[in-house]
C-alpha cells in the first residue's frame, strides 16, 4: 500500500528538516533546530516583534511560541525587552549570534533547496513548489490570514 499524501508530506519536512540542521552544524550552529524557523525568520531584525504578532505570522498559540522563544532566549538567540510603545508589553528582537544565525539559515536553506531543486530537475521542483503553494494557500487557515483574523486578533504584518 503506497503511504497517504500526509505521511509523504511530513517525512519530506523531516528530511528538509534534518538536511537544514545538519547545514547548519557545518556551519558552527550546532544547536540548531527546525523549529527555530518559525521564530528567528519572523523576527523584524530592526525594531523586533511582539510575542502576539510572531505567533500570529506562524499561525501557532501564543503559548508555543513562548516556548520557542525560551528555548532561543536560552541558547543566545533572542532576547526579550520592553516595547518602547507600550511599556506592559515585551518585544523579542535577536541578539548579534541571533542575526548571524538568522543569515546562515538563509543561505542553509538556499543550499538544501538548491539540492532539491538538483535532485528532482527544474520541472519537477517547480511543480512541486507550485502545487505545495497552491495547498497552503487553499487551506482555511491561509484565508483567514488573508482576511487579517489571526489567532489572537491581531493583523498579519508583512513577513520578515
Amino acid at each position: 500500500m503506497d503511504p497517504d499524501l500526509g505521511r509523504l508530506l511530513l517525512e519530506a519536512s523531516r528530511q528538509v528538516g534534518a538536511d537544514l540542521v545538519a547545514e547548519l552544524q557545518e556551519r558552527g550552529f550546532d544547536d540548531a533546530r527546525p523549529a527555530h524557523a518559525v521564530v528567528v525568520l519572523r523576527v523584524d531584525r530592526r525594531a523586533g516583534t511582539r510575542m502576539g504578532d510572531l505567533a500570529a505570522r506562524a499561525g501557532m498559540t501564543k503559548q508555543g511560541m513562548m516556548l520557542l522563544v525560551d528555548d532561543l532566549e536560552n541558547r543566545g538567540y533572542v532576547r526579550r525587552v520592553p516595547d518602547p510603545e507600550d511599556a506592559r508589553a515585551r518585544v523579542v528582537r535577536l541578539t548579534a549570534r541571533g542575526r548571524r544565525y538568522v543569515a546562515e539559515f538563509r543561505r542553509a536553506l538556499a543550499a538544501v533547496e538548491g539540492r532539491v531543486r538538483r535532485d528532482l530537475g527544474d520541472g519537477r521542483f517547480d511543480a512541486m513548489r507550485a502545487a505545495l503553494e497552491d495547498l497552503v494557500s487553499a487551506s482555511p487557515d491561509a484565508e483567514a490570514d488573508e482576511r487579517g483574523d489571526g489567532s489572537d486578533g491581531s493583523t498579519d504584518d508583512a513577513e520578515v
